[in-house]
């Protein structure tokens, strides 16, 4: 089975549809590891594409906020004014179907799903400390996640944790042979927001026959991304980012 694996979408059309367009043919199903809406100025869009093509999916933080489970005040005031926008721009139907999302982790045919973490789903996982005790929690030997809109994974092997790094700037690929007697925890990073250093979208192919796993990066119209935040009245640090990657 072929995967394509996303996550942090943040309600940006034109950087998913180049991952599309750049995937295409590579892989069988999609899933997900959530934040579909939020920031972004095509949450509606979005949804209605996770809807009808996403086979798997668990729940980010700002589509828990955006569907009314929690409350935004512990985010910056940008994100609280995105949020209070996106509400507004999608139906309840559309807002129902964020509610109910599951949490991560999922366990489902030898990988997991998770947004954050998955101990935690709000949890940022950057540093070697945060993530080498983790590996008492990966039941299944693959476990992929979002959240932090950095691309990279790490494995364990030999008790010691290492990294493994997503492409350089000017390479669209980079190609890991995963061992399967280690685990491995994969960040496919961000499709509509990272913050990397590399605005490109990023996200993975998984195909778990031949254990191959494809870090990739595309190149978007961030220009038509950022004409839609602003003519959206979203706050205009939001557009700016995007052609940044940070």
């Amino acid at each position: 089975m072929r995967r394509l694996i996303v996550s942090d979408i943040h309600a940006n059309l034109e950087a998913l549809e180049a991952v599309l367009a750049d995937a295409k043919g590579l892989y069988d199903e999609i899933v997900c590891c959530g934040d579909l809406v939020g920031y972004g100025a095509s949450p509606a869009e979005i949804v209605e594409w996770a809807r009808k093509d996403v086979s798997l999916i668990v729940r980010g933080n700002h589509d828990r906020v955006c569907a009314g489970l929690d409350d935004h005040d512990w985010f910056n005031s940008k994100a609280q004014a995105a949020v209070r926008w996106t509400v507004n721009e999608l139906t309840e139907d559309q807002l129902a179907w964020l509610a109910a999302l599951p949490a991560g982790p999922l366990f489902v045919d030898g990988f997991m799903l998770a947004h954050g973490s998955p101990a935690d789903e709000d949890a940022y996982l950057m540093e070697y400390e945060e993530v080498y005790t983790l590996v008492e929690m990966l039941v299944r030997p693959i476990c992929f996640i979002g959240h932090t809109h950095f691309q990279g994974a790490w494995t364990w092997y030999r008790d010691d944790l290492y990294a493994l790094q997503g492409p350089v700037a000017g390479r669209s690929e980079t190609v890991h042979q995963l061992s399967p007697q280690n685990h491995y925890l994969i960040n496919s990073g961000s499709v509509g927001q990272p913050r990397d250093r590399d605005p490109r979208a990023a996200y993975a192919i998984w195909d778990s026959a031949t254990r191959e796993l494809h870090l990739r990066r595309i190149a978007y119209d961030i220009a038509s991304a950022q004409r839609r935040i602003l003519d959206a009245g979203l706050p205009q640090f939001l557009a700016e980012r995007l052609a940044t990657g940070h």
